[in-house]
């Protein structure tokens, strides 16, 4: 991959894994430009996304968001707990994501510095070429992997037994655009993917750097397969 590959178009995609705002409906159509002409696959994934912001009011925008990671959330956006759970490595990993936020000057707002929004907007502001390849590929992809396991149908519908079992829970069921996010979720793992190399996460004894602690075997979230440690040299 050309070292000439911008990535501010991250920043654009961190604004939907952020609360709704006034601003959605036209940084959805500036996305699906960009998805359009840097990576197709991501574009058409994106589409339905788009779509949706286009036709629906900001309040619903707002509840959808709400219901997707945070009420009753299918998945989270805080990428340390998505790979480590609660493991102490996450701890480690928190205080290394601190520390190159406040290195670039990145505002991350209420939310904590592994956030997805805040990891996105980090990675064009990242100096070091080679810190920002292992962030993305050893971290943001696998996570983005584990987030899209969480919305397979019968995860919902194990999910949605669950929260009928707790009667004060509102199950999202009835909502066309109930699972929205996931089309977004997938763009952006397109998107890293045709910009990045994955790097698996492999079992190996933990360093002072978190990005090379372990993590579960099934990582990739997406097959039963162990994969081999992609080549991270560019071309």
């Amino acid at each position: 991959m050309s070292r000439q590959q911008p990535y501010g178009h991250y920043a654009l995609m961190a604004r939907f894994f952020g609360y709704p705002s006034a601003t959605l409906k036209e940084d959805a159509k500036a996305a699906e430009t960009m998805l359009k002409a840097t990576c197709p696959d991501a574009a058409t994934e994106f589409k339905r996304f788009a779509d949706w912001v286009a036709e629906t009011d900001i309040h619903e925008m707002e509840e959808v968001f709400a219901k997707t990671f945070h009420v009753q959330a299918i998945c989270y956006l805080d990428l340390g707990y998505v790979i480590f759970g609660e493991d102490y490595k996450r701890g480690e990993f928190l205080v290394n994501m601190q520390r190159e936020q406040a290195t670039a000057n990145n505002d991350c707002g209420e939310e904590l510095p592994d956030n997805l929004m805040n990891m996105l907007t980090l990675l064009p502001m990242l100096k070091d070429d080679t810190f920002r390849d292992e962030l993305a590929g050893r971290v943001m992809i696998p996570a983005l992997r584990k987030m899209l396991k969480e919305f397979d149908s019968a995860r919902m519908r194990m999910r949605e037994k669950m929260l009928r079992k707790k009667h004060s829970a509102l199950i999202m069921e009835g909502q066309a655009h109930g699972n929205i996010y996931r089309n977004a979720l997938q763009a952006l793992l397109l998107l890293m993917k045709n910009d990045f190399n994955e790097i698996a996460l492999v079992d190996t004894t933990p360093e002072s750097d978190p990005l090379r602690a372990p993590a579960p075997v099934d990582s990739c979230g997406t097959c039963s397969v162990t994969h081999t440690p992609v080549n991270t040299q560019r071309s």
